[in-house]
């Protein structure tokens, strides 16, 4: 029984060191490495606060008007980034060229915009990117046939010379077709001053084609328009075909020729007839500069989803693309097109797949700076642990020195040195310095039978006569 109590005893004692030098290695290590990981976090906080890696929880798109295709696709692209959290706040507008002044006033982060809507100038260039080429926009400019056979003795347009003399209705300002429909007639010769122009919005300018007050109606719009696919469809309204399409191609950078295949509107129907040549201008999405990259890139990754099927006038997968942008294709546009999803962003939810990349360059230089600083942890360690051992070691050497003064007080000194083995019993040290521990108590207890052999060492020479030879005489 005594020896199972013992057993108990001697385990208990032993768990009692092994949490007790736990905690000591634990608090000594956080006490030693601690400057180290405040440098280290304070680095983190600064290129955190520097590089913004979150991005903002709320961003602007600049449509165009309701009903619009421009609106359409807004709505869409809402959709898509509200699933990462972000609202997206649709700005409604004339069109591209109003577009364009809501991102050149900041009153837009991004905006549907298309080629030829205005000149760029080297400030545009500086703040603005594209995040790739969304969709074709033809030139939609559609006549009444009434009024091509009363203008020009024939019931179709085949030029645009022919226009001289006609009512046209080009769009307001803001959508950019003034803009582009002048720099055609100005390619054929023509000055606007021949032509009467208005600038009415579309829904009235339709009203007044239909009733006749109009002779032609022109603007730009993707064929997922409503407008678009009416007019197709209504009697008497055609859509002017342009045999110069390439040529016109060729002439402008940001036009490209294409064409409205036979009975694509409506197979049935044969609508249209026959295949008519066209001109589309190629709408981008762009983006202010200092767009925060995350928000470019959810954008430009969810222009894959939304402009990627095949179309009137492409096929699957030529949109989105990085080739027929007038500006530069961001970074973010250009890897979200053209290269594989991230790898992150696969596994990891899109706020901490981006928050890692774009963390990791830090982190990796932060690294390198820390590895040389973290070699002094070890020693600095050892020192804190071994400096409750060794200050005591000044305090004894001391002690051991008054110990050769001549005629010490050798009862002041005892006491001291109980005074130092009873301090020392209260040390705690991790089991791996237990040696020095001991060490130091086995050095206290060295001084002190050397304090005691200077004690005896007077004793005896006093009593060394007495206890010597006794050479009295004998009796």
């Amino acid at each position: 029984m005594g020896d199972r109590s013992t057993t108990m005893r001697h385990k208990a004692y032993q768990l009692r060191q092994t949490l007790i030098t736990l905690v000591l290695n634990i608090r000594d290590a956080v006490v030693s490495g601690g400057p180290l990981v405040i440098i280290a976090v304070a680095l983190i906080v600064a290129a955190y606060w520097w590089l913004k890696p979150n991005p903002p929880s709320e961003v602007t798109l600049a449509t165009g008007p309701a009903q619009s295709a421009y609106a359409s696709f807004g709505d869409q692209y809402r959709s898509a980034l509200a699933s990462n959290k972000i609202k997206v706040n649709l700005e409604a507008s004339e069109g591209s060229f109003n577009n364009l002044q809501l991102l050149r006033e900041g009153k837009a982060d991004l905006a549907f915009v298309q080629g030829g809507t205005a000149s760029l100038t080297d400030e545009d260039l500086e703040n603005l990117t594209s995040l790739g080429a969304l969709f074709l926009e033809p030139v939609w400019l559609f006549y009444r046939t009434d009024a091509a056979q009363r203008l020009n003795k024939r019931p179709q347009l085949t030029s645009m010379t022919q226009l001289s003399g006609w009512k046209v209705n080009v769009g307001t300002a803001g959508s950019g077709v003034p803009t582009l429909f002048n720099q055609l007639l100005e390619a054929n010769h023509l000055s606007p001053k021949q032509l009467t122009l208005s600038q009415l919005t579309e829904t009235p300018a339709t009203v007044d084609f239909l009733a006749g007050k109009l002779d032609a109606m022109v603007f730009v719009s993707a064929p997922e328009s409503l407008m678009v696919q009416m007019l197709l469809q209504t009697p008497g309204v055609q859509l002017m075909d342009f045999p110069q399409n390439e040529a016109y191609g060729r002439k402008f950078r940001f036009l490209t020729p294409v064409t409205l295949p036979r009975g694509i509107v409506d197979l049935a129907a044969n609508v249209p007839p026959r295949n008519v040549h066209l001109l589309a201008s190629t709408t981008s999405l762009l983006a202010r500069d200092d767009t925060h990259p995350a928000i470019k890139q959810l954008f430009a990754q969810a222009s894959q989803n939304i402009h990627s099927n095949a179309g009137w006038f492409n096929r699957a997968r030529d949109f989105p693309n990085t080739k027929s942008s007038e500006l530069p294709v961001a970074q973010e546009g250009v890897r979200a097109i053209n290269e594989p999803s991230p790898w992150l962003q696969r596994y990891l939810p899109f706020w901490l797949a981006n928050l890692v990349e774009r963390m990791w360059l830090v982190m990796g230089v932060l690294l390198a700076f820390m590895l040389p600083l973290s070699r002094i942890v070890p020693p600095l360690y050892q020192f804190r642990v071994r400096s409750r051992v060794f200050k005591w070691y000044g305090r004894l050497r001391a002690v051991e020195h008054e110990m050769e003064q001549p005629d010490p007080d050798r009862a002041g000194i005892r006491a001291e040195l109980e005074e130092l083995g009873r301090k020392v019993e209260k040390i705690t040290v991790p089991l791996s310095y237990a040696d020095e521990l001991y060490a130091l108590r086995s050095h206290i207890h060295w001084v002190l039978q050397k304090l005691d052999m200077q004690s005896r060492e007077p004793a005896q020479t006093t009593q060394g006569p007495a206890n010597g030879p006794d050479h009295s005489p004998a009796i």
